[in-house]
């Protein structure tokens, strides 16, 4: 079999890779080892929102008398909530399926290896091999739970987020290790539905990519619903032996033990490079990472890589741009069309964590800008002043702003809060635009939304504030 392009797995980056390919007149193939939409569709981005979703509307009928409606009885039925997260999973794994059949590429099932120059060695799951051939190759294989030695993952006391999406009965507490976004969205999880959940962060605060701001409100925030959060702290031996798990823990003020049924690992990711035939093919890599242009092109002609593998942040719509990039970046070298494709910027990518409150940045955090030399503005919009916020029952929260004093370039904006990760893009788009403050409080905001706060926020940066 020929192809013009092979994508090497099909998550967010590698089938958006596939679609785009086929869209600009290649023959296209996608290789496989598990499902269509890899890890995002099938245990990451999707089922995780199933689940939060869940425990959100659990939530509302606990508190529904907050809003003058009467329940009685409220429970969840914790095996159902799995049970329809698996299956948002399932349906859009389908849809990705039908995308294929619709653009016309075909689905190689098997594990991908890259065997030479244009060729790629197929595993099926009996075993089987076979090989194909094809011009450009475009590894798109993601990434995995990283683990730590003083936490062997088992997955039955000792788990990672596969494990954690689909755990055949509820526990009644659990170790969160790790508070980026997927210990934090799990650990909000499972606190909801009632398990009793303790965070164990290495660095001094929470979320620690997000702007200090925003990991005082989420540590504030989480500890109001009940979770314990001990930061500057790590787990030095986890003993698995008895009913539950047993952690020890260093931190500043000593060591200590924790006791809980089950210990999510939540340390951070692992790219997929190993056995694919990097080494072999004298591809590069650095710091765990292939090493790739602006276009995703790695030292060897003719083999790209993208999302989780290559250096740009792990996020899902990260790794879909990057997809689309190189697979126009191809086809400019084949001449099917005139231009390259504008190259990623790195700095205005929004990243979002779906716990309650929800917590969506992009750009600058106010020390960054400072670092980077830059006099600053700095706004801030609390959600308690929002009317939309108060008729919602959604106070908790707000809207940080920073823009360049000189200039009045906005530099970056963080928010937590109810819906803030549907309000980042309006923040990205201004960006993209080069907006300054000017054009966003002549841009007139709908009244009563939670998108006012990113108006208002801009006001306070400027002494403009009307409604704080």
């Amino acid at each position: 079999m020929a192809y013009d392009v092979i994508v090497l797995g099909s998550g967010p980056g590698g089938y958006p890779a596939a679609i785009r390919a086929s869209q600009l007149g290649f023959k296209v193939a996608i290789v496989e080892k598990e499902s269509l939409g890899g890890v995002c569709l099938n245990w990451g981005c999707i089922p995780t929102k199933a689940l939060l979703k869940s425990a959100q509307v659990y939530e509302y009928m606990k508190h529904s008398s907050d809003y003058g409606i009467v329940s009685s009885g409220v429970k969840h039925d914790f095996p159902a909530v799995v049970k329809r997260s698996r299956g948002v999973a399932d349906k859009m794994s389908k849809g990705v399926q039908f995308l294929m059949k619709k653009n016309k590429i075909d689905v190689v099932m098997g594990y991908g290896r890259i065997a030479g120059k244009g060729k790629l060695e197929v595993t099926s799951a009996d075993g089987t091999k076979k090989m194909i051939e094809t011009k450009y190759i475009i590894i798109a294989t993601g990434a995995r739970s990283r683990q730590l030695p003083a936490m062997p993952v088992d997955g039955k006391k000792i788990i990672g987020y596969r494990e954690a999406m689909a755990l055949p009965q509820q526990p009644k507490s659990m170790i969160v290790v790790g508070s980026g976004a997927i210990g934090v969205e799990f650990a909000d999880f499972y606190n909801s539905m009632g398990t009793q959940v303790t965070i164990v962060e290495f660095m001094p605060r929470v979320v620690p990519v997000e702007d200090e701001d925003i990991s005082k409100e989420l540590e504030k925030q989480f500890k109001k619903k009940g979770i314990t959060i001990l930061t500057n702290s790590e787990v030095t031996a986890v003993d698995t032996q008895g009913a539950g798990v047993k952690a020890k823990i260093k931190s500043a003020s000593g060591e200590s033990v924790l006791e809980a049924d089950i210990l999510l690992s939540a340390v951070g990711i692992a790219s997929n490079i190993e056995n694919i035939g990097l080494e072999e093919n004298g591809i590069k890599t650095e710091r765990g990472k292939i090493v790739v242009d602006k276009f995703g092109q790695t030292n060897v002609p003719g083999i790209y890589a993208i999302g989780d593998c290559s250096p740009g942040q792990a996020l899902a719509h990260v790794a879909s741009k990057e997809g689309i990039n190189t697979s126009e970046a191809i086809a400019y070298l084949e001449k099917k069309i005139a231009h390259q494709p504008e190259s990623l910027d790195y700095n205005n990518v929004p990243g979002c964590t779906y716990c309650t409150p929800e917590i969506a940045s992009v750009g600058f955090t106010e020390k960054a800008a400072k670092d980077a030399g830059y006099e600053v503005k700095v706004g801030k919009f609390p959600f308690m002043a929002s009317g939309k916020a108060s008729a919602s029952g959604s106070t908790e929260g707000f809207v940080k702003v920073i823009y360049d004093a000189k200039y009045g370039e906005l530099l970056g904006a963080h928010m937590i809060g109810s819906g803030v990760t549907e309000m980042i893009a309006e923040v990205v788009v201004a960006r993209k635009l080069e907006t300054t403050y000017h054009e966003i409080l002549n841009s007139i905001h709908p009244h009563p939304t939670m998108s006012e706060a990113f108006k208002e926020a801009t006001a306070a940066a400027y002494g403009e504030a009307i409604d704080i």
